[in-house]
């Protein structure tokens, strides 16, 4: 299993075809561009930014399952409009500033479904007050094949057991999409490695090289965010790098099936969920991280809706 974890990746072309490149300790992030920013990712920050305004009183956003109970995923889609859904799962360690499952719930999954119903054409599922449905699920719950997209933070903590992975592998492998974020640092990284191999082990994770087309859905992203929580943000006078030299910038690795589909997408060493959750509570923090946040989070829905 160790020689497994360390393995070397692999990167996933613009049609699919799986190429060798080196080890995960010696990754480099993205170039950043220094020209103009892209229409789209000027559009994007323009409308977030004066939906945002209206947030910019309000205190911090409660967090978490203590905070906020898990609203637990129907059957049956009630509307037929499209959500999200967020894996509830057990957790054999902790991290600073993790709260296993729930973290980032509710908010990140309804900002982004928010966002997402004003800057595409997408019809997002919505309750009686017209306030996006956004789901708790459990791996072994019937209502996980309801779920379109899946995600998860905090894996660094995670323990999948065997009927958990197994069926994580069938809803991957009939057409789902699960992206995890918010883990950080070598040792999550191997915790998070060794129990999605359970899953699919045949399977490897590959970094995801620029032209991929996830990466050009809506918005031409040129570098992955490195998000840190706001309350680190605010401590470090600034910084984005949580763990110091054991996350130097961020990752965004992927597995992609027999055809080439991305069915797990893995956003480590930075929290790009905040940029969704806390888009209205620090104007500085928003700036910096909410457009790149929401232009990766759309185009990562459009991808999975559309492959």
């Amino acid at each position: 299993m160790q020689e497994q974890r360390h393995q070397a990746h692999q990167s996933i072309d613009a049609m699919g075809d799986i190429h060798p490149i080196v080890a995960v300790d010696n990754t480099r992030p993205m170039r950043v561009s220094r020209h103009r920013p892209p229409r789209p990712l000027v559009a994007l920050a323009v409308l977030v930014l004066g939906g945002a305004s209206a947030w910019a009183q309000r205190s911090r956003l409660p967090e978490g399952a203590g905070a906020v109970p898990p609203r637990f995923a129907p059957q049956q889609s009630r509307d037929g409009g499209f959500t999200i859904c967020k894996v509830m799962y057990r957790s054999v360690t902790r991290e600073p500033n993790g709260m296993g499952w729930s973290t980032d719930w509710p908010y990140a999954g309804i900002n982004l479904l928010t966002r997402l119903s004003e800057l595409t054409k997408t019809r997002i599922s919505r309750n009686a007050h017209g306030d996006p449905n956004h789901w708790v699920v459990r791996l072994t719950d019937d209502a996980l094949f309801q779920c379109p997209v899946l995600t998860a933070s905090d894996v660094g903590t995670i323990e999948l057991s065997a009927d958990e992975a197994r069926r994580l592998r069938e809803y991957l492998l009939k057409g789902g999409f699960f992206w995890v974020d918010d883990f950080w640092g070598t040792a999550a990284w191997n915790r998070w490695a060794g129990e999605i191999q359970k899953v699919l082990p045949e399977y490897p994770i590959v970094d995801v090289p620029p032209d991929h087309p996830i990466l050009q859905t809506m918005v031409s992203i040129r570098e992955i965010p490195q998000v840190s929580s706001i309350n680190f943000w605010r401590r470090s006078g600034g910084d984005s790098s949580e763990r110091g030299p054991d996350s130097p910038h961020a990752d965004l690795r992927a597995i992609a099936d027999d055809h080439g589909r991305i069915v797990v997408l893995m956003t480590h060493n930075t929290d790009i969920s905040d940029s969704w959750e806390r888009e209205g509570e620090d104007a500085e923090f928003f700036a910096r991280f909410s457009p790149p946040g929401y232009a990766l989070g759309v185009n990562a829905v459009l991808y999975a809706l559309t492959h």
